[in-house]
């Protein structure tokens, strides 16, 4: 994330589903949204040494990782349908959701991303949240092959919010970072979305 060019992130598509939600794809660094919570793709012990957590912590602060060391001495290793939450530090959102995403080739990778997914929004309802932005989980080193974890994304977030009518949330922004992950998570939109 260290040199991201970008000033402001980038709207791709945006869908209204039937359940009245927005869901919105972005390209940009999702440490810079103004959302109520953003989405960590974390490891179960909340160690957030790369990636998309290694950013959220030089943007936001080492208080998210003490807060994260907190949570895990108290509920222990996180899970793919339990993530964690602590508060964002400097970041323009007000909390970081935690979720553990599945390592590909590990078995059930779309039950547990599913799950990862699922658990995340059910936190952001949870803390009464109006807005969410998440990154295209587990595709990064866990390995989980792009398009599929679109599909699996687009499929849970539709479902949830079909099952759950009421929910606080009314906007998910999926926000992506390189350029090889937008065209994958775009192609599966427009396949899911606009056929």
């Amino acid at each position: 994330m260290v040199g991201f060019s970008v000033a402001v992130n980038a709207l791709l598509a945006e869908t209204t589903i039937p359940s009245g939600q927005t869901l919105q794809l972005v390209q940009g660094d999702i440490t810079t949204e103004h959302v109520n919570a953003i989405v960590n793709a974390a490891n179960e012990h909340l160690q957030h040494g790369g990636g998309v957590a290694w950013a959220i912590i030089r943007r936001g602060g080492d208080v998210i990782q003490r807060e994260s060391d907190e949570w895990v001495r108290i509920h222990g290793p996180v899970s793919h349908a339990e993530p964690a939450w602590t508060s964002s530090g400097a970041l323009p959102a007000k909390y970081v959701i935690h979720a553990v995403g599945p390592v590909w080739n590990e078995g059930d990778e779309d039950v547990k991303l599913a799950a990862a997914v699922t658990g995340s929004l059910n936190v952001a309802e949870r803390l009464g949240l109006l807005s969410l932005a998440m990154p295209a989980l587990s595709t990064g080193i866990f390995g989980f092959p792009k398009q599929r974890a679109a599909g699996v994304l687009f499929s849970v977030i539709q479902n949830h919010f079909s099952e759950n009518p009421a929910s606080t949330l009314k906007q998910v922004r999926i926000v992506l970072y390189d350029q090889a992950t937008v065209n994958a998570f775009l192609r599966i939109w427009h396949d899911y979305f606009q056929s």
